[in-house]
């Protein structure tokens, strides 16, 4: 069973969160809410996962389908909800940036499995209320 453990390490919201294996990330509060910059945003975690999940997902699928990925970046935009507590994800956007000789509808087809059928996180956004859109684009090798 995954396990995280979190300790103060920095102000009053300076957080560093570890999981069994020993990974870490650092999270603090918005100076507007008394943090101090010292690592990301709790919500901001939950678009990280987004992407890495969907990414895992969509290299999977890409190399599957005999896909030669020369490299891999994405974009992923948030807007959350105003005026309420707790303000949840309402809008995503993700873009994928392939680079290579991809079949676009290979890829058209992978970012759709991967959003919306087999990334565990995006599920969960989605099913919390998140509208996720994505997007994928796809560039010479460098």
């Amino acid at each position: 069973m995954p396990t995280i453990h979190l300790s103060r390490e920095h102000g009053d919201f300076g957080f560093v969160a570890t999981d069994q294996a020993g990974h870490t990330l650092k999270m603090d509060s918005s100076p507007e809410s008394g943090g101090e910059n010292f690592g990301v945003r709790p919500m901001q975690t939950l678009l990280m996962g987004l992407a890495g999940c969907s990414g895992i997902d969509m290299i999977s699928i890409l190399k599957k389908q005999r896909q030669e990925i020369a490299d891999y970046k994405m974009t992923v935009h948030g807007e959350r909800e105003e005026g309420v507590q707790p303000s949840l994800w309402k809008s995503i956007t993700i873009e994928f940036h392939l680079y290579g000789d991809i079949d676009p509808d290979k890829a058209a087809r992978a970012m759709e499995l991967a959003v919306n059928k087999y990334c565990s996180v995006a599920t969960t956004l989605m099913r919390a209320g998140a509208e996720i859109k994505s997007q994928v684009f796809i560039h010479p090798a460098k």
